[in-house]
This record gives C-alpha cells, structure tokens and sequence, in this order.
C-alpha cells in the first residue's frame, strides 16, 4: 500500500473505487429514513472520525444507483486529515454489503461525477432461452448519438445521450449486455434491457429499435427488473491502488454466491418432472 505522507497535517482528499450488492439499500444516494450506500458510507467515516460534516468534506459520488442497483466500480471521493486510517478502518467499519476496492490520492478539487469520462453498466439475463446473435445486432443500433426519450425515464433532463459501446456475449455461461456511454438517464439501461429482451424473443428486430431511437412508437416496453443491472465501471481518469482483501465484505460476498449457486440448482430441480 503505497504510503501516504503529511498525514494529521493537512487534508488530503481521496477517492474510493467502491463495489457493493444492492439488494438490501433504497438506491445509492442518501434518503432520510432509509439505508442507502451513500448513508453507510458516511456514517462509516463518521464512526472512524475521517469527518463530521460530509459537506465540510465534499464528500461526492460519480453517480447515483437505483434500488436493488448493484456495482463493481462506484467512486466516492471525500476530504479527510487522516488519510492513512481512512485506508485501514473503512474495510472494517463499512457493512458487509459494501467494499472499497482501491483509492487514489486525489486534487483538493476532484469531483468524481464531473471528472467520469465515461461509464460502464453491464445488465445479466437470467435467461437462456434467448437468441444471442440477435440481442447483439440489436444492441448495435445503441451505438452512437440519439434521442432515448423512448428508453428512459427523462423528467426534465436532455434526452440525447452518446452510447460508445454495446454488445451482448456469453459470460460464463450467463448473457451479459455491456454498455458504456458518456453518461445515462433514470433507468435508461433497465429500458435498453427490456428492449434486448424481445429481440432475443424473436418479438422486436433491430429495426424496431433503431425505428424507436428515431420517435416511433413501436408499443409499451418497461424497465428490466434493478437486480440484473450493476454499475461496473466509472472512468474518472485516475489509477487506483489496490485495497487487500480484508474486512467482511470478503466473506459476505463468498457466502451469497454459495447461497444464490445452490438456490439456482434447487429452482431447477423444482421445474423438473
């Protein structure tokens, strides 16, 4: 762990490679009555007195994730005048649902949103029962600049968004859409998804969704389910250091795949004659 000098002088401002199961938090950002990552987070910095304020410590995220939303690579950025505890206790002091995977030593005024050059979803298929070859042309049409008035949630906000990459493979034997884009709107992939879905069903074409990127109303579609989705990667520009392998998360994590592996086996066997 590459050494931090000064510490208990001056602040130092760090940033946070940030992974965590979603099924148990209201979203990522903070709510009022409700356990949210943003929420653990800080009241895990606060625990370890890293700050008091979040405010007086800019504490920021690259992004927002919706209820039941996964991620691999979130990143939260905050000031502190102890940076070398802020390495050792968050893996112990965050709940087990949350990991912190790597940190960077970061300007005084890095804003982790601004900063994202880009971001990376990736949403699993629970179904094998889908045409790949045809999810994948579908997923093409995605690429470049359009209006995703008809694949999101807009509410007020610019509708037109630059998708960078879109494909759908097999990984390891789950299909996988991965997509990356400058940025998203309120439940865009979730919609991408949906639309993924009845192409691999033989019910829409890469035509329908290339005609629907266009304004045409090709019939009602509504966002996949939150569980299949995980934020995978935030491209802020930084190189992050690897964190150990310490804390519960490690465990937790080993413990749901063993759990959900055989849940999966005993679903199957339910659907047996």
């Amino acid at each position: 762990m590459e050494e931090i000098q000064a510490a208990d002088v001056s602040p130092v401002r760090l940033a946070f490679r940030t992974a965590y199961l979603g099924d148990r938090f209201f979203g990522s950002q903070v709510q009022a009555g409700d356990r949210t990552v943003e929420g653990e987070f800080i009241a895990a910095c606060r625990r370890t007195e890293l700050f008091t304020d979040p405010r007086e410590a800019r504490f920021l995220a690259a992004g927002r994730t919706d209820r039941g939303v996964h991620a691999r690579g979130q990143v939260f950025s905050f000031t502190t005048l102890f940076p070398e505890r802020a390495l050792s206790a968050l893996p112990w002091q965050l709940p087990k649902d949350i990991r912190v995977t790597g940190y960077a030593v970061v300007g005084k005024d890095f804003h982790p949103r601004y900063r994202a050059v880009n971001r990376t979803y990736r949403y699993y298929f629970g179904r094998r029962d889908l045409d790949l070859t045809a999810m994948d042309t579908a997923a093409s049409r995605f690429v470049g600049t359009h209006d995703f008035t008809r694949f999101a949630r807009i509410e007020g906000k610019d509708p037109v968004r630059t998708v960078i990459s879109c494909r759908v493979t097999d990984d390891d034997g789950i299909f996988c859409c991965e997509v990356t884009a400058e940025s998203f709107l309120w439940h865009m992939v979730r919609y991408m998804a949906s639309a993924l879905i009845l192409a691999g069903e033989g019910k829409w074409s890469a035509d329908t969704i290339a005609s629907r990127l266009r304004g045409v109303d090709t019939g009602p579609l509504s966002p996949a389910p939150a569980s299949g989705l995980i934020l995978w990667e935030v491209d802020c520009g930084i190189s992050f250091e690897p964190l150990p392998d310490t804390g519960r998360s490690g465990q937790f994590v080993r413990e749901q795949e063993e759990f959900h592996t055989v849940m999966a086996r005993i679903c199957r066997s339910l659907r047996k004659e």
